[in-house]
């Protein structure tokens, strides 16, 4: 059913004249007079009975006259919506975010994007990395902020944000409250606290290893906030990426011999159109003044801190 045909139906229906409804419609009469036509051989019967001047709805007409109103305003409304999408005025964006990203690290982006684009709704998706990318490869989010220890597959565009250092959490009056920053090696004979879903995890396992040493991993918790609580009450000690959100008591140095950073990229899939609404929000995101790690950038502390290590030892 042509919605043309349906728009001069609805024009004749509120004139009841085939002449003033072509000239609303802008088209000529017999054009109109045809998709009539046309309209009643689609349905089946008559529309409109024309007797002289005098035209009105046959009962099938008035029967038809409410269900094409509304084929009509329902196709007004697509469009409407449609427009708003493309325009941003309304759209929606599902953001995947890695569960050990800090949260203040994008209050500050968050609030930015919404001045910027206030019709844009924002549904924050908690993960880790392999729940993130199952969930970008199904649809099920636009858009993941994450990190991965060896790496990302080919199938996703990766789009480096900024790089975050790993720091030692311990408990007030520690030995570690001495140094500048902790080697790897130091470590070693430590009761350690294992942030469960950290995807640095095993990385850094392999790290103190490698140095020689060993810790005895006494608790293990998805939640980040037992850990950090655990660790400040004196149970051990953790690794913590330096932009998470701390508890008071909780104390840090940065880790060196080897510095540990991880990426936090923004991750897409690879040749699929993006949403306006995306489009947006990655430009946002590359706009955003992200703060410098305090610790600079890699290696530029690490030789003064071991130093500082050496000389206080």
């Amino acid at each position: 059913m042509d919605l043309h045909h349906i728009r001069y139906f609805l024009a004749v229906c509120e004139t009841l004249n085939f002449t003033r409804a072509a000239e609303a419609c802008n088209v000529t009469q017999p054009a109109l007079s045809r998709a009539i036509q046309q309209l009643e051989d689609e349905v089946g019967g008559l529309l409109f009975r024309r007797e002289r001047n005098l035209t009105h709805l046959t009962d099938l007409g008035q029967l038809m006259r409410p269900r094409l109103t509304q084929v009509m305003e329902a196709v007004g409304s697509v469009k409407r919506e449609a427009k708003e999408f493309l325009t941003l005025e309304t759209a929606n964006l599902t953001v995947g975010i890695m569960c050990t990203v800090g949260p203040t690290r994008f209050t500050g982006l968050l609030a930015d994007f919404r001045m910027r684009y206030p019709g844009i709704s924002l549904k924050l998706i908690e993960g880790v990395p392999a729940q993130l990318a199952m969930k970008l490869e199904k649809g099920e989010i636009d858009v993941a902020l994450m990190a991965m220890a060896d790496g990302f597959p080919e199938r996703f565009d990766i789009r480096p944000i900024y790089k975050e250092r790993f720091l030692i959490g311990f408990p007030a009056g520690h030995r570690f409250a001495e140094m500048e920053a902790v080697a790897i090696a130091a470590v070693n004979g430590e009761n350690y606290l294992r942030r469960a879903n950290c995807e640095y995890r095993d990385a850094l396992a392999k790290l103190i290893k490698d140095c020689g040493s060993a810790i005895h991993v006494c608790y293990q918790s998805e939640r980040e906030d037992w850990i950090q609580n655990m660790v400040a009450g004196g149970l051990g000690i953790c690794f913590i990426p330096e932009f998470s959100a701390v508890i008071p008591g909780l104390q840090l140095r940065p880790v060196i011999e080897p510095e540990v950073w991880r990426d936090i990229c923004l991750v897409t899939v690879a040749g699929r159109r993006m949403s306006p609404a995306l489009v947006a929000f990655l430009k946002a995101v590359k706009d955003y003044p992200w703060p410098e790690s305090r610790f600079g950038a890699p290696g530029e502390v690490a030789k003064t801190a071991a130093e500082e290590v050496v000389i206080g030892g």
